[in-house]
């Protein structure tokens, strides 16, 4: 572990090397069209491992970045794939925080210093996306070299999935490069390459006119997969599509639509996924890294030769239970909130998923960890492996091979059942249906997770995105709920003590433009039709403590 320090303490947060641009070709395997010839001639069931070219690019570590330049057998350690874009995104919003080291390499999202156009991480967000969009697009542009399959089922599934993923791709940039659809929608956002788009230079989009693509595609996508029966739920089948489309129109504000999307893509979950979230039982324990689990409906797989030992992984940054990972070793957890935490009643099962102030957890029961048990596990110290727990530490995601494993094992959960029942409630009741989205809401919260639950927000608007922030923690949904919601980042309130790190204590206003991340000086530097004056300029860097007096209606 103690090449750790050596890395951390070298680490450059400007990011050096080639200049890339949205016409790049995709490191790592995709579908020729050779291959793509030969499957839709074969078999029209998919087997195994087809599509995984596409797939993979959201995990494997050293994704964007390739090797580490101060340490050519390594990646960098937060180019991790989709679940590290995730804790990107996490880590910009209110409701997780970490403490600032020398060590740590995620510094520049909790500090905001990540808007930042020459920074490694403004590459990272961005490149991921586009590379995969990128593969999408080959498979796709492929496919329509040979058209006299269209009715081949194959065909079909493979189309599907690639215009859905290019979609997931998209609905991963349009909200954090403008502000939420309804009063942004005529605004450059980013911009939109598809199998038909020539040349390597392409200009900002508007909002409109990239959610009308991400719409067309997952329409298209849902068509393509009926009939599909996918054999692992790291594919897309026609409920995910329909999951997508619901996140869609989630973000548009078109809450008929997403209330539908949503009730659809519960109603088609069968077989490996049955359509019921978590119980309570299952939450009363680290878990959240399982693809088998039946309320997930979408999932990475992170394969023993993608993770084998790797820092650049989630479990090394956002689990708490790892034999080796900057989290454990150097005491870099990510923790809760306590404005959040103090929100959460004392009888949801959900207060577990974080030590409290004194390190005690009733999730920890049934774990161990060198011989110590329970609680006895947060407070463990192991040299070189793993410091104590900090207040508020997160244990709602296990080690997929066991406590204390160095393998950094752990599948990604893309979608899960709870976010479509969040969906809905919160849908139909902008819809005009309160009466029925509350009831959604209750129902879910009283029988899997607080059976004394009561409403805590003034409105039901505030009350749905209270329960997303605690159930969804740590799944990447923080800036985009509060993006689309219009909504302020509040980290700490004047007069009050908080844990976020003084280093991070700041609160932004909505829609100050310095939310908006800033597209990567290698894309201005390599893509003409991008300059200066359609970069993202707004707003200043935060200052620390400032705007004090500004309330969410959540943590109030």
């Amino acid at each position: 572990m103690k090449h750790i320090k050596v890395l951390a303490l070298m680490s450059c947060a400007m990011l050096a090397g080639s200049c890339t641009d949205l016409d790049l070709e995709p490191e790592g395997n995709y579908l020729t069209e050779n291959q793509q010839r030969e499957l839709v001639s074969s078999n029209p069931s998919l087997s195994d491992g087809e599509l995984i070219g596409m797939y993979r690019r959201m995990a494997s570590p050293g994704t964007v970045l390739g090797l580490n330049a101060l340490n050519g057998s390594l990646p960098y350690p937060d180019d991790g794939g989709y679940p590290l874009i995730c804790l990107f995104f996490d880590l910009n919003g209110p409701d997780m925080t970490m403490v600032n080291s020398g060590y740590n390499w995620l510094a520049s999202c909790c500090d905001w210093s990540d808007r930042n156009s020459q920074f490694r991480n403004s590459q990272l967000r961005w490149q991921i996306f586009y590379q995969q969009i990128k593969a999408a697009n080959d498979i796709l542009k492929s496919l329509d070299n040979i058209k006299s399959n269209a009715d081949n089922l194959k065909y079909k599934a493979i189309r599907g999935q690639a215009l859905a993923v290019r979609a997931f791709d998209y609905l991963n940039l349009v909200p954090y490069y403008q502000f939420r659809y309804n009063g942004s929608a005529d605004k450059l956002c980013v911009p939109i390459v598809t199998e038909k788009s020539n040349g390597s230079s392409f200009g900002r989009n508007t909002v409109a006119e990239v959610y009308n693509q991400i719409l067309n595609d997952l329409t298209e996508a849902i068509e393509c997969l009926e009939g599909y029966s996918r054999q692992q739920k790291s594919y897309i089948d026609q409920s995910v599509a329909y999951g997508l489309r619901a996140r869609a129109n989630l973000y548009m504000e078109n809450w008929a639509d997403a209330a539908a999307d949503a009730t659809r893509a519960l109603e088609l979950c069968s077989g490996e996924c049955d359509g019921q979230p978590y119980s309570m039982a299952e939450v009363s324990q680290p878990a959240f890294c399982h693809l088998e689990d039946h309320n997930w409906m979408w999932g990475i797989k992170m394969t023993g030769s993608q993770v084998d030992g790797q820092l650049a992984c989630w479990p090394a940054w956002l689990g708490s239970f790892s034999g080796n990972a900057y989290s454990t070793y150097t005491g870099l957890y990510c923790m809760i909130n306590s404005l959040l935490y103090d929100k959460i009643d004392a009888s949801d099962v959900r207060r577990g998923w974080w030590v409290d102030d004194q390190l005690h957890s009733p999730n920890l029961a049934s774990v161990s960890w060198n011989g110590a048990k329970g609680d006895e596990v947060a407070k463990l110290a192991i040299a070189d492996v793993k410091e104590p727990f900090l207040p508020y530490t997160n244990v709602k995601f296990a080690q997929a091979d066991g406590c204390g494993d160095v393998k950094n094992g752990g599948d990604w959960c893309l979608m899960r059942v709870e976010e479509m029942i969040l969906i809905q409630a919160e849908a139909y009741a902008k819809a005009g249906d309160e009466t029925k989205g509350r009831q959604i809401l209750t129902d879910f919260v009283t029988a899997y997770r607080n059976p004394s639950y009561s409403p805590v927000c003034v409105t039901f608007s505030d009350e749905v995105w209270m329960q997303r922030r605690i159930e969804l923690w740590g799944e990447g949904f923080s800036m985009s709920d509060i993006m689309r919601l219009g909504k302020p980042v509040v980290r700490f309130h004047d007069g009050e003590d908080n844990n976020v790190d003084e280093n991070f204590q700041f609160n932004v206003a909505a829609a100050d433009e310095y939310m908006l991340l800033r597209i990567p000086q290698n894309e201005l530097n390599a893509n003409k039709a991008i300059t200066d004056a359609t970069q993202n300029n707004g707003g200043q860097s935060p200052k620390l403590l400032q705007n004090g007096g500004l309330r969410d209606g959540v943590t109030d």
